[in-house]
């Protein structure tokens, strides 16, 4: 008896809502779902592009100098293979443990992030002999890379009832048997201090709200404060005044557009012709039988309009209420066999007031059995990636199937059993993705 749930039953699961829905706009045009019209949502591009400099209050430890530089191939805000490096160590009770990462010849020392920046901007010409570079201990010993993830699209994922993917993981665990149980996470929404909604942002779903989201990127990407993340990393050779991100002459700062350019993108488009093709229609029939279709959900549906979320503090307009998309993922929390052992960093993540203000929220969410589970991620686009899996290590199709273990192990075996002909129809259909 098969324990999965066939890509038709879900579909027959959402049949009702997504009759009243309508698809989500496809392409990389660079222009507007709708969110926005077309002259805002360019302004808004030109911000995402925007190089940070240092007197924007660039560092003084950074990654990268514009949202771009992580969010380019094809268009601005798809995915690249720009990797971050995070790190740590096992505590003498078996728990992950945040690095503390030494600066500036031992002044100060780094916690709280389990991130390490690639950049600094000192030494400089103004601090000649303070060098705080961030550079691995050799204690942390638990050490990962994680490539920047594609934001198109994300505005409808943003726009998913929480208690649609609180649904979709219940009927996971239940037709497999317990043998797949996404988990769901409830994380903070930094904007709406004390609430809180199920994360389904980041490889770790560290957040649900994109303005969240874009804050957090901001200060831990580029350096830049910002009011939902006030506090540098280190005060160290910094001169800008803080926050460094201040809202402009229409009270928005830069993270508002970060976010209104997201919600405002449109959804990965497919290769339309390979999409057609007898060899992919068949390895998408192949796709659903062997179970891949299990985490990797072809069709979601988003909240009506006028739904507020985010803790009351985004009303979902009708460019996102009731639209069906195809991510092919469940943004869900899943063992298969490829963490690495490092749990979310929440003081980096919601900031040093949200921090303190909601521990005894966070306290109560089971991080600590999501230390190997990675976020599915949604192939929607999967075509354009050289690199694979969260940390780029797959560099072919098959190899990330074929690396699938844990809670995966099943549909990876059921690959392997199927002819030659049967795999490379699959390999077809996400080539189509």
């Amino acid at each position: 008896m098969r324990l999965l749930i066939p890509l038709a039953v879900l579909s027959l699961v959402l049949a009702f809502s997504a009759s009243r829905s309508t698809e989500a706009p496809t392409g990389f045009d660079n222009k507007s779902n709708g969110v926005a019209d077309d002259a805002t949502h360019q302004a808004d591009l030109a911000k995402f592009e925007e190089v940070e400099q240092l007197s924007d209050g660039l560092g003084p430890l950074y990654n990268a100098q514009s949202c771009r530089e992580c969010h380019q191939s094809p268009v601005p805000g798809a995915a690249s293979q720009v990797a971050e490096l995070r790190v740590g160590h096992q505590g003498p009770e078996g728990h992950f443990r945040n690095p503390e990462i030494s600066i500036a010849h031992g002044i100060e020392v780094i916690s709280g992030r389990s991130l390490v920046n690639d950049r600094a901007i000192c030494p400089n010409a103004a601090f000649p002999n303070n060098e705080i570079q961030e550079r691995v201990p050799e204690a942390e010993t638990i050490r990962t890379f994680r490539l920047s993830l594609s934001l198109l699209g994300d505005g409808f994922v943003e726009a998913i009832a929480d208690q649609t993917l609180i649904d979709l993981a219940e009927r996971q665990c239940k037709s497999s048997h317990r043998k797949i149980c996404g988990q769901v996470l409830q994380v903070p929404i930094v904007e709406a201090p004390g609430q809180m909604s199920v994360g389904r942002f980041g490889w770790k779903d560290q957040h649900a709200s994109l303005l969240s989201f874009a804050s957090d990127a901001y200060l831990n990407e580029m350096g830049i404060t910002n009011r939902l993340q006030p506090d540098e990393v280190t005060n160290l050779c910094n001169t800008a005044s803080e926050p460094n991100d201040m809202p402009g002459p229409d009270g928005l700062s830069d993270i508002d557009r970060f976010a209104r350019f997201i919600r405002a993108t449109k959804a990965p488009a497919r290769d339309s012709a390979l999409a057609s093709s007898p060899v992919a229609r068949k390895g998408y029939s192949l796709f659903d039988k062997i179970g891949c279709a299990t985490c990797h959900v072809e069709t979601l549906t988003t909240a009506a309009a006028e739904t507020k979320i985010n803790g009351g503090t985004f009303t979902i307009p009708a460019a996102l209420g009731s639209i069906t998309f195809h991510p092919y993922g469940d943004f869900l929390m899943h063992d298969v066999g490829t963490g690495d052992g490092i749990l979310q960093a929440t003081r980096e993540h919601y900031g040093n007031k949200v921090f303190r203000m909601m521990s005894g929220y966070l306290s109560k969410q089971d991080f600590e059995s999501s230390r190997n589970k990675i976020r599915t991620a949604p192939l929607w686009g999967v075509r354009l990636r050289p690199r694979l899996m969260h940390d780029g290590a797959s560099l072919t199709l098959r190899d990330a199937i074929l690396r699938h273990r844990g809670e995966a192990s099943h549909v990876s075996q059921q690959f392997e059993k199927l002819k030659r002909e049967d795999q490379e129809a699959i390999i077809e259909f996400l080539k189509s993705l």
